[in-house]
């Protein structure tokens, strides 16, 4: 859709400069029609100005100056006898064909050599009938189908979380609800709820989100994913204390080398508290050695900053060839954030994000450097 906006723009700009010569190239007006053409003159001078100064977006300027250029010479050429008319109306064939044919011959163009017109038309009944491996399709069935029937909590359910993944945060918000409403409330679904809903306000567990995660922590006290939600809540609440205890418990009930540890942690320690023993840093990718620390004391400074630089280089390879660590995600978007590589902060980002849509912990660690998530402030 997008590009069909920018199509449509990207004509009628060229309409607007075709047309404006042949406005200009009115030269005579009857006495009787001359204020009018002035006061056309000044309205085209006028948005000008308006423009110069951004009180009118581009895309409506050039509306608006291609409808004054089209009264303007309507104005100028209401007195012209027959010998004028003829070769403006030339004018004005020739300027048609050149915006509406040009235009159609490099797309028919494009479409012979990018295309396929050899395929027979598939209306859409048929692709949605057969949509394989094409998310879109999956879901426009899905959508479709629960236009028709909206009390099926099951389609619901399915849809809400690809909604999340999609960033269709509103689409999410009201999926979830309505399987909550139609099945029943349970922690996976309070917890996908809360979790739409903090992304929809910029990682602030807002008293919505933070109900849903207190339900989802009751529903199930053993999921780490709501708990963590109810101690960042109090956390942003200023209730640091409380904050503490729920990842102080989290950190107890976990394994030791759970990949939402590092960042338990480091809420403990932002609370006041002291980190839990992490695992052991020979496992954690991209950590140094004891050996490493020993020599990087020894360096000079751009020594040691090459050697860490070379360290996080690492990290990022392994996360190539192995992007199913969310820890190790968590690490690479920090480690580039401490060495002031923002763009490539950002660019960890993303891709941990497309790894883990759905993961709080890299939307709480955005929100918490200053780096923005797309689509969460839709």
């Amino acid at each position: 859709m997008v590009l069909w906006i920018v199509f449509a723009v990207l004509t009628a700009a060229v309409a607007a400069v075709l047309i404006m010569p042949f406005a200009r190239g009115a030269k005579s007006a009857p006495a009787d029609r001359a204020g009018e053409v002035e006061v056309y003159r000044d309205q085209l001078k006028e948005l000008e100005r308006d423009r110069a100064q951004g009180l009118i977006e581009p895309q409506e300027a050039e509306y608006a100056r291609a409808e004054i250029g089209r009264r303007l010479i309507a104005a100028a050429g209401a007195g012209e006898g027959g010998q004028q008319a003829a070769p403006r109306t030339r004018r004005y064939a020739l300027a048609t064909a050149v915006v509406t044919l040009v235009p159609s011959a490099v797309g028919l163009c494009l479409y012979v050599m990018l295309g396929s017109p050899g395929i027979p038309d598939q209306p859409l009944e048929a692709r949605l009938e057969n949509p394989g491996n094409n998310i879109a399709l999956l879901v426009a069935k899905a959508e479709r189908h629960l236009a028709q029937n909206p009390n099926d909590g099951a389609g619901w359910d399915l849809l809400a979380p690809i909604y999340f993944r999609s960033m269709r945060l509103g689409d999410a918000e009201m999926a979830y609800r309505n399987a909550i409403r139609l099945l029943g409330p349970n922690a996976m679904r309070l917890a996908g709820l809360g979790e739409t809903l903090v992304a929809s306000n910029d990682g602030i567990v807002t008293e919505d989100a933070r109900s849903a995660f207190e339900e989802a922590v009751r529903l199930d006290p053993d999921n780490p994913r709501p708990r963590f939600y109810v101690g960042l809540g109090l956390e942003q609440a200023g209730r640091v204390a409380e904050a503490r205890t729920v990842f102080e418990e989290i950190a107890k009930d976990s394994p030791p080398d759970a990949p939402w540890m590092q960042l338990v942690n480091q809420h403990i320690a932002k609370n006041g508290g002291s980190a839990a023993p992490e695992r052991d840093t020979a496992q954690a990718p991209g950590s140094p050695s004891q050996q490493d620390i020993a020599a990087a004391e020894n360096m000079s400074q751009d020594d040691r900053q090459a050697m860490v630089r070379g360290m996080v280089d690492s990290l990022a390879a392994r996360l190539k060839e192995d992007p199913d660590n969310l820890e190790g995600w968590l690490r690479l978007v920090r480690s580039y954030s401490v060495l002031g590589d923002r763009a490539k902060a950002e660019e960890a980002l993303k891709s941990g994000l497309k790894q883990f849509p759905s993961s709080g912990e890299l939307v709480a660690l955005a929100n918490e450097i200053g780096i923005a998530v797309e689509g969460t402030a839709q």
